[in-house]
């Protein structure tokens, strides 16, 4: 049997909708890739998953889904084959692949990756993987663009409010055994004090205009330090004790890490202008409770600067979607 190529007479994609109203996104999402890219001073192939979205007319039935995934082909394609290039460099490629290919006047895409890190234990210094991610965003418009670099890791945080009330317990018993308030204060100070610890999730992204590098691997320390202490896959019994009493000597609430890792930040990157963005997130799994928490921070520098430094508090914070959407 011959098979023959169809010739279609129209392309449906362009024809006008039943409904006439635009669409303020439409892509391909959990597109999975493998991407090679450049990162803590060297190149490596990560497992990925990528977004890619654009504004719809309301006059346009449909996006061309199948060029969405050519743009993202090719953008990993020319990495694959040239120099490797940050994750947030490669969104913006594709984000403006997109916006040129499908006639759009705005695209955004995101990646997601996940990266092995070799790391130490404190103590007995043996080698262990610990995974993190990564993440690059960018939109895009005909002739100017935008982007972001962040990174996520897991850490814990032992719990200040539930500290405090073993301290206060301990406190009052031994008062009742007689030992003075210096020598209750020599205790307290030299014994770290129960608490519930939560395995916890920090998220940092950083934006600035321009060609600005942001390394990511800074990001990562500035997260793990932003929690009661960082948490290894692999843990010997001095390790162990090295972890639970760093954390249980930095106690830290969800929004204490939140605060540390924009604080991070400022201190970190003091030449990042204040149009840069920032946009902090910390999850916190519960352990005595069935809920979980959560905090956030996102916004410009320049106002997270000011409000350190004693200044007034910002009204509103903009989003990282409208930071990305701002003129170029």
């Amino acid at each position: 049997m011959t098979s023959h190529p169809l010739e279609f007479s129209e392309d449906l994609q362009d024809t006008s909708p039943a409904t006439r109203i635009g669409l303020s996104r439409a892509g391909v999402s959990r597109s999975a890739k493998a991407i090679r890219l450049a990162f803590a001073g060297g190149e490596h192939y990560m497992d990925a998953t990528v977004e890619c979205v654009v504004d719809l007319d309301p006059d346009q039935k449909g996006v061309h889904m199948s060029r969405f995934e050519e743009e993202v082909n090719e953008a990993i394609d020319a990495v694959l084959i040239g120099e490797p290039v940050a994750i947030e460099a490669l969104a913006e490629n594709i984000a403006r692949r997109v916006v040129e290919r499908q006639g759009a006047l705005r695209g955004m895409a995101t990646i997601r990756a996940r990266y092995p890190v070799e790391k130490r234990t404190p103590v007995t210094d043996v080698a262990t993987q610990e995974m993190y991610g990564l993440i690059g965003t960018a939109s895009a418009r005909p002739g100017s663009s935008r982007r972001a670099v962040g990174v996520s890791a897991q850490g814990m945080n032992a719990c200040p409010c539930a500290q405090g009330l073993v301290r206060e317990q301990a406190e009052a018993a031994l008062a009742e055994d007689g030992f003075s308030a210096d020598e209750i204060d020599r205790i307290v100070a030299r014994v770290p004090i129960a608490t519930h610890n939560q395995r916890a999730r920090g998220t940092l992204l950083v934006g600035a205009p321009g060609p600005v590098e942001i390394p990511a691997d800074a990001l990562i320390e500035i997260v793990e330090d932003g929690m009661s202490s960082e948490i290894y896959e692999l843990l010997k019994r001095p390790d162990e004790l090295y972890v639970v009493d760093k954390a249980h000597r930095r106690p830290r609430f969800v929004e204490d890490s939140v605060r540390e890792m924009v604080a991070g930040v400022i201190a970190r990157f003091p030449a990042l202008p204040d149009d840069a963005f920032v946009s902090a997130h910390q999850e916190n799994y519960e352990t005595i409770h069935t809920h979980d928490v959560e905090a956030e921070r996102h916004g410009v520098l320049g106002e997270m600067r000011a409000e350190v430094a004693g200044g007034p508090h910002a009204g509103r914070h903009i989003t990282l979607a409208e930071w990305l959407d701002a003129p170029a």
